[in-house]
């Protein structure tokens, strides 16, 4: 463990360990960006405060992706360890925990805990991420075959985070938890946000970020290149060998496609710069960061018609049929008009301020709070 870095503790400090466990060793995911961008915030609004946070890692390469703070060196999440993990926080002298997730050790605990729910995509796709050891990809398919493991899960917390509305509606349509339910949302990075200079409506050149399982329907916008002659597609996500020889054997002939294989922040903010727009065929989504990162930067963007994405992107975006190739590419075809481009640069720019971590930070600290209070 760290050596503290921060104010003397005394009695009245609540000491609040955040469970930064999901986050990666070399680059960021959407839950590992999620957690480290809301730990920066969570640090910053509590200095000088008589709140004390604690990072929980279980790998110290974890380090290098998650701002400087005290931290602590527990078990793997994925761990048989995890059963006894609350007796360890426990231990430390924990009053509320915070996961970003919802899959944490709780028996025995003396201490607040708040749990959090992303989306529920895995009950409609419940394929397990392939870097998950097999015996816990075997106990994923079994976790999502119904509602009752979740429940279980949710309902040993004092409260639930949902990262949008759109989650904690669905908690409440399959009534996943009783418990209070507030939404802590993800945000871009100051980093990435910046003035739109360029007009890129004639650039003919496209983004997609993100993971390659099924829901996220890549094959789609492939298959829209047929219709979109002269456009390329950049592919900046790391991907795995078998995944992209996949995804290579679907591009149409003549068009253009290019895999990254993974980029830096920088690389990434550069692609957007240089793009006609962001886009996305995903058939579901807990949020989209990648949508309010483009957007955030005045790249205009492309994106499925569901619930989630109108949430976040509101009437600053271009929507179609994630399941019908033509429509994509008549969507993002729509962006070739120089005023429609600049019109939703603009308004993606002024949405994705809707989106900060500092907001998301003061919504955390509020479910901190009344938690502590509940159990004293």
């Amino acid at each position: 463990m760290s050596k503290s870095t921060g104010r003397p503790q005394t009695s009245d400090t609540i000491r609040v360990f955040f469970d930064a466990r999901f986050t990666r060793t070399t680059h960021h995911d959407g839950i590992s960006r999620y957690g480290s961008c809301l730990l920066e915030a969570l640090l910053n609004a509590v200095a000088g405060t008589d709140i004390e946070v604690t990072a929980i890692i279980s790998d110290e390469d974890q380090l290098a992706l998650l701002p400087k703070c005290r931290w602590v060196k527990l078990n793997s999440p994925t761990s048989a360890k995890e059963v006894v993990i609350a007796k360890k926080l426990n231990d430390l002298g924990a009053d509320v925990v915070f996961s970003t997730m919802q899959v944490m050790g709780s028996t025995g605990r003396r201490y607040g805990l708040i749990l959090t729910v992303h989306d529920l995509i895995y009950y409609s796709h419940p394929l397990p991420p392939a870097d998950l050891p097999a015996a816990v990809r075997l106990l994923w398919r079994a976790y999502h075959l119904s509602f009752a493991p979740q429940r279980l899960l949710l309902g040993r917390a004092d409260a639930i985070a949902a990262v949008s509305q759109t989650t904690k509606g669905l908690i409440a349509d399959h009534r996943l938890s009783s418990k209070p339910v507030t939404v802590v949302s993800n945000a871009a990075e100051v980093a990435v946000a910046g003035s739109r200079s360029v007009n890129r409506h004639d650039a003919r050149s496209l983004v997609y970020m993100g993971t390659f399982l099924p829901y996220k329907n890549v094959e789609t916008l492939i298959g829209s290149l047929q219709h979109l002659p002269g456009w390329t597609l950049h592919i900046a996500s790391r991907i795995d060998g078998r995944r992209e020889a996949a995804l290579r054997a679907l591009i149409p002939d003549r068009a253009k496609v290019i895999f990254h294989r993974g980029v830096s922040d920088e690389e990434y903010a550069a692609l957007l710069e240089g793009a006609t727009a962001l886009v996305t065929a995903s058939q579901e989504e807990g949020f989209g960061l990648p949508v309010i990162e483009a957007m955030a930067q005045g790249v205009p963007v492309a994106i499925s018609d569901i619930a989630i994405f109108h949430e976040i992107a509101g009437d600053a975006a271009v929507y179609f049929d994630p399941d019908d190739a033509g429509d994509v590419a008549a969507g993002i075809a729509r962006l070739t008009d120089a005023k429609l481009w600049s019109e939703l640069s603009a308004a993606g720019q002024k949405q994705a301020t809707s989106f900060d971590w500092n907001s998301s930070a003061q919504a955390l600290i509020g479910m901190i709070r009344q938690v502590h209070a509940l159990r004293q």
